[in-house]
C-alpha cells in the first residue's frame, strides 16, 4: 500500500505531496472545503498543521485524506495538465 512520507502545505490550500512509490505532486484541497467535515481547514493556520499519518495525510482534529484519493486526485491534475500542454504543442 502507497504511503504518503512527505505533505507540506502551500499557498492557495494545496499541499506538496510525496508517497513511498514515488508520486509527487501538489493535492489541491479547495474541492473539499465546503464539506461539514473539513470546514475547520479554511483556517489557514489550522491547515498548515497537516501531517503524513495512517498512509495518507491529517489534522490535529483527525480530518485526513487517504493516499488513495491523493494520488487520483494528483494523476487527474497532472492528467488535465498534460492535456492543455499537448493542446498549447499542437497550436505552434
Amino acid at each position: 500500500m502507497d504511503k504518503v512520507i512527505k505533505a507540506v502545505p502551500l499557498a492557495d490550500y494545496t499541499i506538496d505531496i510525496l508517497t513511498s512509490s514515488g508520486v509527487a505532486g501538489v493535492f489541491d484541497v479547495k474541492p473539499y472545503l465546503q464539506g461539514r467535515a473539513f470546514q475547520e481547514l479554511r483556517d489557514e493556520a489550522y491547515f498548515r498543521q497537516v501531517r503524513p499519518a495512517h498512509h495518507g495525510i491529517a489534522w490535529p482534529h483527525e480530518q485526513d485524506f487517504s493516499a488513495d484519493t491523493i494520488i487520483h486526485d494528483i494523476r487527474q491534475a497532472q492528467g488535465r495538465a498534460g492535456g492543455m500542454m499537448e493542446g498549447a504543442l499542437q497550436e505552434c
